[in-house]
């Protein structure tokens, strides 16, 4: 097994998405990047903390390869807005990928080339340590399928799955 730590925008939307995945065991919502010790979501929202809102992604290589679930994240949100995903504004939605170790630093720089290549205009996406990683309060967890009808997830969450799994119906739970 193995984990990525990446953000990119409001990590319900993340959640929602890697859990549909063929491969993928484990996602928890949470908080890196930062300076406070035990951040709390309304802290985090704050902007001050510098924490990012993150998925830990666990997922067996041998069922769906690392540069699909980093595809599928540079798919799920738009990596060349800055401190940013549409109107969800701060540091804490910016796009980042956190490593621990220099394999996975290459295998993150790889895909954020791929995603150069795809997308028009400056890949923002920052490349950093991981530090220390804060599960999110349990209700973040799964967000997505305990509140289905919820705004944010029909107006936002919603489309990305779709997207996703439209670009990759291989990988998808269930196809």
């Amino acid at each position: 097994m193995q984990t990525f730590v990446l953000a990119g925008g409001c990590f319900w939307c993340l959640d929602a998405v890697y859990r549909t995945l063929k491969g993928v065991s484990s996602v928890v919502s949470g908080y890196t990047g930062g300076h406070v010790v035990q951040p709390s979501y309304d802290l985090v929202c704050t902007g001050t903390t510098g924490h990012a809102e993150a998925v830990a992604v666990t997922f067996d290589p041998e069922v769906i390869s690392a540069d699909v679930i980093l595809d599928v994240f540079f798919t799920l949100h738009d990596p060349r807005q800055l401190n940013r995903q549409g109107n969800d504004v701060g540091t804490q939605y910016r796009s980042a990928m956190f490593y621990t170790d220099e394999e996975q630093k290459a295998i993150f720089e790889a895909a954020r080339d791929r995603a150069s290549d795809i997308w028009d205009g400056d890949v923002v996406t920052e490349i950093s340590p991981l530090g220390d990683y804060y599960e999110a309060e349990g209700y973040h967890q799964d967000f997505f399928a305990k509140n289905p009808g919820q705004g944010y997830c029909m107006a936002v969450a919603l489309p990305k799955v779709n997207k996703v799994r439209k670009s990759f119906a291989q990988y998808i739970l269930g196809a």
